[in-house]
């Protein structure tokens, strides 16, 4: 974790007070605030502050675990809102609900010498906002949650998310202490408050149906896509990037396969498609045939198509390798070997596969990460050069839709998550580890004799295995041998035998591949010492 992801962190906790989210939590804090001493907005923050924490560590390690829907925490957020709303509609469920919240107060009076100033109240009250309101705060806490689960520790996942959670707490503050002064000054509130309630209780019941519905608030205003997209269209790109920038020079390449070095700065005047990718990683497999395609077509009109190999694993920078899955995958445009990761440092990059379209100028006007999209990348790339009639959508392929699926999950102790054995994971000596009687959704365990290493694990003895509980319809492990010498494995689905892999080179190896996604037990049986396991992944 970095100072640079804390403060992104904290700068999405202060963007969400522009979140359709906000509107039903406006007036329970100021509504709250007025109420009490002056000590009570402090309390509502914290509690807030306090409830968005430990609810999102929460649900990081529910959906981890047991495969939670993220739908259905939503939607039962909206339930309670709505009942918040009922709540300020009756008089008498108002007055049970204050004696509720004075619980709170009174059991501040063991840990305060003034009870009477609403600090301890408003704890309560904040807290009680923070649990209904965060799960549908939107794309941004999607996007934080994508940063907390990246972590490699609980302990930088919980400081990530009390960054984000302190920036959503300041604009809510400022809100509570300026409603609480306008409120005060204007007597209309306090001498109509059974009629202010009710205002509060509708306000809240239409942002419910707002965000239920799922509509985007700027898109009535600014038409769908809002106004960027709408400028992006009129320049013929498909979500182009509001603000293209100078394409980052192409630095600390180890070696060129299928081409002599190549500069950006030489390559002014072509279109150039960057795609960042390494070739055990399930989702860049699966671009490949798209990336080749346009290769095939574009290459004589002026794309030029730059593969930057970017190794996970250590095993990916061997240019052997490389070149056998270059080969395999019938890759014939320019791959560099980014082996140090310079040229991802200097694009930013952080993602397995990442497209960065460059135009005739040199600069960046188009990015996309992950699989999907091949349609608008494919008619970017028409526009470029020129070409007018549109890319035919059923050709290249439209975007899947995935049901929910297992996450990937790395075996080596740098990046371990999810370990279920019993005994104690052993790094860098020889262990012999169980296999529990229950194994939760997305997690696994060892059974027999491993060396667990910092990016995989091997096996030591015959008849060592793995078990994984996963929801897929595929499955693949990055598998190789320790010796370089072929190894088999036996692979059982919810413990019948499903196949035996002969594993001989270090790579991707689909092990089930089912109708349909479900969930089942995954069983990988070292049939002889020396086979080596690096991380799951899994795909519909």
């Amino acid at each position: 974790m970095s100072f640079i992801e804390t403060g992104l962190s904290f700068l999405e906790g202060l963007a969400l007070i522009a979140s359709p989210c906000i509107l039903p939590v406006l007036p329970l804090v100021v509504g709250a605030s007025v109420d009490g001493g002056r000590k009570r907005p402090f309390g509502i923050i914290i509690g807030f502050v306090l409830a968005f924490t430990a609810f999102a560590m929460l649900s990081r390690k529910l959906v981890m675990a047991f495969g939670i829907d993220l739908d259905v925490i939503k939607y039962g957020s909206l339930i309670l809102l709505a009942l918040f709303a009922l709540v300020l509609f009756s008089e008498k469920l108002s007055d049970k609900f204050s004696r509720l919240t004075q619980g709170f107060a009174s059991f501040g009076h063991h840990f305060s010498a003034n009870a009477k100033d609403g600090f301890f109240s408003g704890i309560g009250i904040g807290a009680l906002i923070g649990l209904v309101w965060t799960p549908c705060a939107g794309p941004i806490l999607a996007t934080v949650l994508v940063q907390v689960i990246r972590q490699e520790s609980d302990a930088g996942a919980l400081f990530l998310v009390a960054s984000f959670a302190l920036g959503a707490g300041i604009p809510m503050f400022i809100i509570s202490m300026t409603g609480r002064k306008i409120m005060k000054k204007f007597n209309i509130f306090t001498s109509h408050a059974e009629t202010v309630r009710k205002v509060f209780a509708v306000i809240i019941l239409i942002s419910v149906g707002v965000i239920a519905s799922g509509i985007d608030p700027q898109s009535l205003i600014h038409g769908k896509g809002g106004i960027t997209q709408a400028r992006a269209q009129e320049a013929g790109l498909q979500d182009a990037l509001p603000h293209p920038y100078p394409a980052p020079e192409l630095t600390g390449i180890e070696a060129w396969l299928n081409s002599q070095p190549l500069t950006l700065q030489q390559l002014k005047g072509k279109v150039v498609l960057i795609d960042f990718w390494t070739y055990s990683c399930i989702n860049c497999v699966r671009t490949l045939p798209y990336v080749t395609e346009w290769d095939r077509t574009y290459r004589d009109k002026g794309l030029v198509i730059i593969g930057v190999h970017a190794p996970e694993f250590e095993f990916e920078k061997n240019k052997d390798n490389v070149a056998a899955a270059i080969v395999s995958h019938n890759i014939a445009y320019p791959v560099a070997l980014d082996n140090n990761l310079d040229t991802w440092t200097s694009f930013k990059n952080r993602y397995w596969p990442a497209h960065y379209l460059i135009d005739q100028e040199g600069r960046v006007v188009y990015t996309h990460f992950g699989e999907g999209n091949y349609a608008e990348t494919e008619n970017n790339i028409r526009y470029l050069l020129g070409l007018d009639k549109k890319a035919d959508a059923g050709a290249t392929g439209t975007n899947e839709s995935f049901t929910r699926q297992s996450p990937e999950t790395y075996l080596g102790y740098d990046r371990a998550d999810h370990f279920s054995s019993p005994e104690d994971m052993k790094n860098d000596v020889p262990e012999n580890y169980t296999a529990p009687k229950f194994i939760p959704v997305d997690h696994w365990a060892l059974s027999g004799s491993w060396t667990v290493g910092a990016e995989h694990i091997t096996a030591n003895t015959a008849g060592a295995a793995i078990q994984y509980n996963f929801t897929a319809k595929k499955v693949f492990l990055v598998l190789g041998t320790k010796s370089g010498k072929p190894v088999t494995a036996k692979i059982k689905l919810n413990g019948e035998v499903y196949q035996s892999l002969n594993v001989h080179q270090h790579t991707l190896y689909e092990l089930i591949t089912q109708k349909e996604s479900g969930n089942g037990i995954v069983e990988i049986t070292a049939e002889e010492p020396g086979l080596e396991a690096y991380a799951f992944t899994f795909g519909g």
